[in-house]
């Protein structure tokens, strides 16, 4: 892929994010002649590898080593050693680790940096959704309280579809969450397994999509893509933190506010509800 007198060369790999058979022709030529390969998982790279009959030195990188594995894969690159980053499935840097290092390389100038077209779960499950941009990608859907009930009223407020990352045991649990905050009638589908023998498309109002997941259970990797309001919403939610706070000042009770906020927006009470509750 290089000479001797071009810059080493740091290659961001797509891989399969389930059939093996989607990689591309030029991720396999690119892996075949760098001279390492950094991965989250080895185990899960050697599979690909071996499919593919492909030998190389395996770096391992995830988000508790990046740090420590950042230093070698610098070093790596000074001494002109080209490297491919992989992620598990997919594409690195998306929702996975990776992000940190490109930055430091990118930084430093004088390596050059390619990055590959190749599969990525959030584009083939909203290729398939039959929803209409715009999008954003919110990576894996909030843990803690205070982002959870920040991206709540974000889905309430905005027009644009969410896509996000969730883990099949906490699905239904954020997909009622969401369901209380945005309405039980708005338009979700839910991508299981995308790629494999098993995949399916669950789509439909929420609510339902709820029931369905009640009954038949939830197994495998799964995409959410989250259909946008489609209601005109008159504020966004730095206006709604600062109209809320000015009445909350002028001695309003938090349910007049949930009232007078509910009015002039549009957004549902529970959001309202949930951001008030972090204002003090």
């Amino acid at each position: 892929m290089k000479d001797s007198k071009e810059k080493p060369i740091f290659y961001i790999v797509p891989t399969p994010i389930g059939n093996l058979a989607d990689i591309t022709l030029r991720a396999l030529d690119v892996l075949k002649t760098v001279d390492e390969i950094v991965c989250e998982d080895t185990r899960r790279t050697l599979k690909l590898l071996n499919t593919y009959q492909i030998r190389k030195p395996l770096i391992s990188y995830e988000k508790f080593s990046e740090s420590r594995k950042m230093e070698h894969i610098l070093e790596s690159l000074a001494r002109g050693r080209s490297i491919a980053l992989l992620s598990d499935a997919g594409t690195p840097a998306i929702s996975d680790p990776g992000s940190r290092i490109i930055a430091r390389i990118r930084k430093q100038g004088d390596i050059r940096i390619e990055a590959l077209p190749g599969p990525s779960a959030l584009v083939t499950a909203f290729s398939a959704s039959g929803f209409e941009p715009p999008l954003r990608f919110i990576g894996f859907f909030p843990r803690t309280r205070a982002k959870k009930q920040q991206e709540l009223i974000r889905m309430s407020v905005s027009a644009d579809v969410t896509v996000f990352y969730e883990s099949p045991r906490r699905l239904l649990k954020t997909l009622k969450e969401i369901s209380s905050t945005v309405g039980p009638a708005r338009e979700v589908c839910i991508g299981r397994e995308l790629t494999k023998v098993h995949e399916e498309y669950l789509c439909g109002d929420i609510s339902r999509v709820i029931r369905d997941l009640e009954h038949t259970g939830v197994i495998g990797e799964v995409t959410v893509i989250l259909k946008g309001s489609e209601r005109e919403v008159s504020m966004d939610e730095n206006t709604l933190r600062s109209r809320a706070e000015e009445l909350l000042q002028a001695g309003h009770t938090r349910r007049d506010i949930l009232n007078v906020l509910s009015s002039e927006s549009g957004v549902n009470r529970n959001a309202l509800y949930a951001m008030l509750l972090d204002i003090r």
